[in-house]
């Protein structure tokens, strides 16, 4: 089920919460203190249905300078806004600031309401006019205005004409990911804890894991139930007002700037760069505000790399993607000091000398769809999940820029994977030269030198490089060894086993031939001999020659009877034994006899 929501916008007392009772029949303002005084304090919520059967909800903000945090909160997650002016007053300086937020959320679809029509009839086409020129610079310039009187209900059946057309030329919202931030939070006696909030991206389904970013970290829950219009539901598509029955947190832990998300796609940053859209010129100086997105204000500190691009630091982290808009408010004077939009939710640490300059070059270069190679390149290798978090990718299965390689699930750039390829080889055949005898680089040491993200990169470095990668080491597919220092030893051990083939040498005489663990490791490497468990060395055709003898016994054959066939010892007869067996050449009956495998 989808419920368009629609926000007010205008000057205090200008009607806002009057023309909402007149078009749904609900009582918006929610506090006995706002219906005794007249005055909406905090958010409102009504609704209604249109003529074409759209159902809208209605989020009422307060237009006093006092609540300008509580309007923002309403018309932060909102895609279409009512701005209201009354015709008897006109343009005044509260409607400056709604302009303002207006402009800074980048808000493109509404209606101008010229409210109180009735008692300055004659002053409606110029509001209207003045109304024009100050939204000239929003995406409400040219916004279909209607005029109306909500008292005698005239003008009303052409607002909600106006309305169900906008709403019916209203971009389809995003459902690949759930984002809701939060504006209220309560408990129900008999349900526990509910949070409302305008569902503006992403989709609900009751039971659904979801995760808590709140103002004291981020918990999972889970969705025990769902309401849109106090009416049950099992599933909620965007863009919809919803109330949410969580499990797993209690209605005192949230609080209005918290959001709701799909746990694992969403980045969470407390440093963005950002680009100005609306409001004056950065200054040199930092400067400390407030920073508004979605239903959260957070305290901020603004670092400007020029008059358009800054870094903002936050005082808590926030679930923030490439392209989406805040707004900054001076925390002294209550007022709207521009707009920005998100270039980076997990920019660079700038540490050199240059780095700032360097960093506003960048920036002025980028768009808001994102740039993904040059994101890719600046970090050498990146997860292709984290670039979709960041907002970088669409859903599915993108394809890669050409200067990108794809290796599992991570993206590095051509350069950089052209340069491990190169520092690899160039390791593995120094180590060579250096000593010959080593089994190759480990694959440890291989991460360490090209400071890979992880470790199963390595192997895919080693085979795009031409290298061999197993056990544990990487070497040249070429290299077996040098066996140089050794080859006298090598060729006396090889005499002494072409006479008996199963008498391996005893670990003294080994070492009266200085053929150590190292020595030996390279010398089966170069297929020159065999080594098996405790130590035994033998021939690489011992395998071959045991079963021609094995083959003669009576099937099947004991341990010791291999032994005597072999004329060798138990210390050699076992490990050959167990050898064949793991060749599938010999099998074991039970702990004493086996056969061929014929």
């Amino acid at each position: 089920m989808t419920v368009h929501v629609v926000a007010t916008a205008g000057h205090v007392d200008h009607g806002k919460s009057t023309l909402v009772r007149a078009l749904t029949g609900m009582e918006p303002d929610r506090w006995e203190e706002e219906r005794r005084r007249g005055l909406t304090i905090d958010l409102g919520y009504a609704y209604t249905t249109l003529p074409s059967g759209r159902e809208v909800a209605f989020v009422d903000v307060p237009g006093h300078e006092r609540f300008l945090g509580n309007m923002l909160a309403g018309l932060g997650p909102a895609p279409v806004v009512c701005f209201v002016v009354a015709v008897d007053e006109g343009w005044q300086a509260q409607s400056s600031d709604h302009r303002d937020a207006v402009a800074a959320l980048g808000i493109e679809r509404g209606v101008v309401v010229l409210t109180r029509a009735d008692r300055a009839p004659e002053r409606a086409d110029a509001v209207l006019a003045e109304a024009r020129a100050q939204l000239a610079t929003t995406g409400l310039h040219d916004a279909p205005a209607v005029a109306v009187s909500a008292l005698e209900g005239t003008g009303l059946a052409q607002l909600r004409a106006a309305l169900d057309d906008v709403l019916a030329r209203a971009p389809a919202p995003s459902s690949e990911r759930l984002r809701l931030w939060v504006d209220r939070s309560f408990t129900i006696t008999g349900s526990g804890t509910v949070v409302t909030g305008t569902l503006a991206a992403g989709s609900l389904v009751q039971g659904d894991r979801l995760q808590l970013l709140g103002h004291d970290g981020a918990r999972p829950v889970a969705v025990r139930g769902l309401h849109s219009r106090n009416r049950p539901c099992t599933s909620l598509a965007p863009v919809t007002r919803v109330a949410l029955n969580l499990r797993g947190v209690s209605a005192d832990d949230v609080r209005r700037g918290d959001a709701l998300v799909t746990p694992g796609t969403w980045p969470v940053t407390d440093v963005l760069d950002i680009r100005r859209t609306t409001g004056t010129a950065f200054t040199a100086a930092a400067v400390h505000l407030v920073v508004h997105a979605g239903t959260a204000a957070v305290p901020a500190r603004l670092r400007p790399f020029d008059d358009d691009h800054a870094r903002l630091s936050l005082d808590r982290p926030l679930p923030l993607v490439l392209g989406d808009r805040l707004v900054l408010r001076d925390p002294g004077h209550r007022s709207v000091l521009g707009g920005a939009q998100v270039l980076d939710a997990d920019p660079p640490v700038l540490r050199r000398r240059g780095d700032r300059g360097r960093r506003a070059d960048r920036l002025a270069g980028m768009d808001t769809r994102g740039d993904v190679l040059a994101e890719v390149a600046r970090r050498g290798a990146v997860r292709e999940q984290h670039l979709h978090r960041l907002g970088l990718l669409p859903t599915g299965d993108p394809d890669p820029p050409g200067e990108v390689r794809v290796l599992g699930d991570w993206w590095v750039h051509a350069p950089v994977f052209d340069s491990w390829q190169q520092q690899l080889r160039t390791a593995v055949e120094e180590l060579h030269a250096r000593d010959p005898l080593a089994a190759g680089l480990s694959r440890g040491a291989a991460r360490d030198l090209l400071s890979l993200p992880e470790p199963k990169l390595v192997d895919a470095v080693a085979r795009a490089a031409g290298l061999e990668h197993d056990g544990g080491h990487i070497r040249s597919p070429h290299h077996r060894g040098d066996l140089g220092p050794v080859e006298a030893a090598l060729a006396e051990l090889e005499h002494r086993l072409a006479t008996a083939p199963f008498r391996a040498p005893e670990a003294d005489a080994l070492t009266a031939l200085q053929l150590g663990v190292r020595e030996l490791a390279a010398a089966e490497r170069s297929g020159r001999i065999l080594r098996l468990r405790d130590g035994v060395v033998l021939l690489p055709t011992a395998p071959a020659l045991a079963m021609r003898e094995l083959a003669r016994l009576p099937q099947p054959f004991t341990t010791s009877q291999a032994r005597q066939a072999l004329n060798t010892t138990r210390r050699v007869a076992i490990p050959l034994l167990e050898h064949l067996d793991a060749r599938g050449w010999t099998r074991r009956l039970d702990a004493g006899h086996r056969t061929t495998v014929r």
